[in-house]
């Protein structure tokens, strides 16, 4: 299966999935630290890639997404960005909704 396959059945496959550097229990980047952060926070189940481990997926997922960075949140196929938007989103009371929507369905 190509990369860019991969990625997409990924994204595909979870309604809440969050590229980054590490593990939940062990972020490697203080970036991916507030992500992860934000979404214990709203308690709902996700998924996740240690980008650190798939350096395939590190190098073609920016281009996929046209997002330079990550980490990067996608929820039901669509990219919600990376650690600023999240925590923004986390801080207005917007984040909660959007995961809890994604995984009701």
């Amino acid at each position: 299966m190509e990369t860019l396959d991969i990625i997409k059945d990924q994204i595909n496959s979870n309604a809440v999935i969050l590229y980054m550097k590490g593990t939940p229990q062990f972020p490697q980047c203080g970036f991916s630290a507030r992500a992860i952060d934000a979404l214990k926070a709203v308690g709902e189940p996700f998924a996740y890639v240690n980008i650190l481990e798939n350096p395939d997926i590190r190098a073609e997922l920016p281009k996929y997404a046209q997002w330079p960075t990550f980490p990067q949140l996608w929820v039901k196929g669509e990219l919600v960005g990376g650690s600023d938007i999240v925590l923004e989103l986390f801080q207005k009371g917007e984040l909660a909704p959007l995961i809890q929507a994604a995984t009701a369905s």
